[in-house]
């Protein structure tokens, strides 16, 4: 048990799989869009393997999530988190 002076920061982790994702550049702009979006701790875009891992704070990752699904629509014209 941590003492009452220290917060715990809950973190989740997940990876998905990206679809309609066309160039490096992208992807670029992906990451740094989402990297900015609040209650994200880490995000990593792989142009070559298709896949977003992202880590968020426990309490809004699924808000993080939809939020980062309307980023990565945007950026990427169109691409999509499964």
């Amino acid at each position: 048990m941590l003492p009452n002076n220290v917060l715990e920061e809950l973190v989740m982790k997940k990876v998905f799989q990206l679809s309609e994702l066309d160039c490096a550049a992208c992807a670029d702009r992906m990451e740094t869009a989402i990297r900015k979006l609040p209650g994200v701790t880490a995000v990593a875009v792989n142009f070559v393997t298709q896949r977003l891992t992202l880590e968020a704070e426990d309490a809004t990752f699924e808000e993080v999530v939809q939020a980062a699904r309307k980023v990565a629509a945007r950026t990427a014209h169109g691409c999509i988190l499964s």
